[in-house]
Order: structure tokens, then C-alpha cells, then sequence
């Protein structure tokens, strides 16, 4: 399968149109936005009616520039928007595990809390590729460094390192957009506003 992954677009209207474009063709499966697809919530709706068009499943979290009750109201009105925010979707041989906010601590209580249910719906999909969507990045690694000092969450690494997902995708730092790098076995990718196909095998 192939994924079109975003994050932090911000309400750029010209690099969504050429990711629309893109999602249109036959090969991609799926698009995922992990958060900020918006300034400040600003033409949110809109933005989530652009992306609507294709037909596909679009899988978005909420940023630090969204909250998760405005995703849900603009993914409401379309059966293909769908908000994963502590949530899992799930297609013929894959998992997306979903979640949005943050960016700023170091440690996530809530995400502690939420792992545990994500932790039975990966034991539930045994077989599936499991895809981790969150808006911060995980801690020590190339998609989370200002200059030479991490500045990740340490709660969503630590659950990687346990439950190993195939992918993680992530954002919130723009200065570290279309960096990789791997936990493990785990392909951790922040996309940046450009997007980034991924393969899944």
C-alpha cells in the first residue's frame, strides 16, 4: 500500500492542491495529515472540504493549531475525513493509530493513558502494519532536534520501542520537514508540508 503523508501545510492552499493532485492517482491507498493543516483553525472547514474530493480515506489529527473538536466538526460532513485522534482506522492489512496536539512536553500523560487502549487494538489487528500518527515527534531522534538539543516527547518513544510499529509519521518542528530516521525496526518520517509517498509492504 501507499501512503500520502502531511503535516503543517498551515492553510497553504497551492501545496494542498498539488497533494490533491497527487492522491488522485491510482496508487495511493490513503492520505494522512498528522496535524496543523490550518493557522490558528483559521478556513479549517474548507480546507478539509479540499482534501475531501479525492474519494479516499483522509486520516487528519489535530495540531497545536487545531483542536480535536474543530477537526471533528470540519471531517463531519464527509464519510472519507476521518479524525483519528486517540483512535484507530483500519483498512484490509493495515492499522493507523491517531494522535493530535502537543508538540511541547517532553512527557504526555494523556498519551500514556490512550497507549494502553492502542496497545489492544494492535493485539486485536495481529498481522496488520501498524502506522502511528502523532504531531509530536518521538524524543532523540533526527525529526526532533533544534540544533543539537532533542526537544521530542519521550512517552510516544518509549511506546514505539515497546510495540514497534512499522511507521511512525509525525511533524511540529518545520525546521526538521522530510528528515527520517529509525527506533528500531520503526520508520519514523516527518513529511513536512510538501508530503512525502510512503510505501508500505
Amino acid at each position: 500500500m501507499k501512503i500520502l503523508a502531511f503535516v503543517d501545510s498551515h492553510g497553504n492552499t497551492e501545496s494542498l492542491k498539488k497533494l490533491i493532485e497527487r492522491a488522485k492517482k491510482d496508487d495511493i491507498n490513503v492520505v494522512i495529515c498528522a496535524g496543523d493543516i490550518s493557522v490558528f483553525g483559521d478556513k479549517l472547514n474548507k480546507l478539509v472540504e479540499m482534501v475531501s474530493k479525492i474519494k479516499k480515506p483522509f486520516l487528519v489529527i489535530h495540531g497545536n493549531h487545531e483542536s480535536e473538536e474543530e477537526i471533528e466538526k470540519a471531517c463531519k460532513p464527509f464519510n472519507n475525513c476521518i479524525n483519528i485522534h486517540k483512535a484507530g482506522f483500519s483498512g484490509a492489512n493495515f492499522t493507523v493509530l491517531g494522535y493530535g496536539g502537543g508538540g511541547f512536553s517532553k512527557v504526555d500523560k494523556n498519551f500514556e493513558k490512550i497507549s494502553k487502549v492502542f496497545k489492544k487494538i494492535i493485539k486485536e489487528r495481529a498481522g496488520h502494519k501498524i502506522i502511528l500518527v502523532t504531531h509530536a515527534p518521538p524524543y532523540n531522534t533526527n525529526v526532533d532536534k533544534i540544533g543539537k538539543n532533542p526537544v521530542g516527547n519521550k512517552s510516544i518513544r518509549n511506546f514505539i520501542s515497546e510495540v514497534k510499529p512499522d511507521l511512525v509519521i509525525c511533524g511540529h518542528l518545520h525546521e526538521n520537514a522530510n528528515k527520517k530516521d529509525k527506533i528500531g525496526k520503526t520508520l519514523i518520517i516527518n513529511p513536512g508540508y510538501k508530503g512525502k509517498v510512503i510505501e508500505i509492504k
